[in-house]
């Protein structure tokens, strides 16, 4: 594959994320928590593979700037999506670790707390990762 296919490959991956998210807080929701467990550890998975493959994209890519073609209006929400992404993205990590760890070793009171906010912001990282992609590689392509 080559470097420049890795955006796709991201956003995929962040998509497959945010369904395996959803799908993980319907599992335990219902009470199927075996299914749950499966179910976020390979959203974590996944995540994982986002970090890596992104992390491979950035060092040999470099920085990829938002256009200026679109109205002001336009760059500014993106780069609001932007900021909040970025600063959201830097915690998700530690917090699904955390989260993991106290569902794995059956904390489940601080597991709840924890994940209570955990998710809403694992969930708003990756969709707004894919609307940075779509945004940046899709709907205002470079020209």
């Amino acid at each position: 594959m080559e470097v420049t296919q890795l955006p796709h490959l991201n956003a995929s991956l962040n998509a497959v994320a945010t369904v395996l998210l959803l799908v993980g807080v319907r599992f335990i929701r219902r009470g199927r928590e075996t299914a749950h467990k499966r179910t976020m550890l390979a959203c974590f998975g996944v995540s994982i593979a986002f970090l890596v493959s992104y992390c491979i994209y950035h060092l040999n890519a470099g920085q990829t700037s938002f256009p200026t073609y679109p109205p002001l209006w336009i760059r500014l929400v993106y780069f609001l999506i932007l900021f909040s992404h970025v600063v959201l993205a830097a915690v998700v990590p530690i917090l699904a670790v955390v989260t993991i760890v106290l569902g794995l070793l059956d904390k489940r009171l601080l597991h709840r707390r924890v994940a209570k906010i955990t998710y809403p912001i694992w969930l708003y990282v990756s969709v707004t990762g894919v609307l940075v992609y779509l945004a940046l590689y899709q709907i205002f392509p470079p020209r």
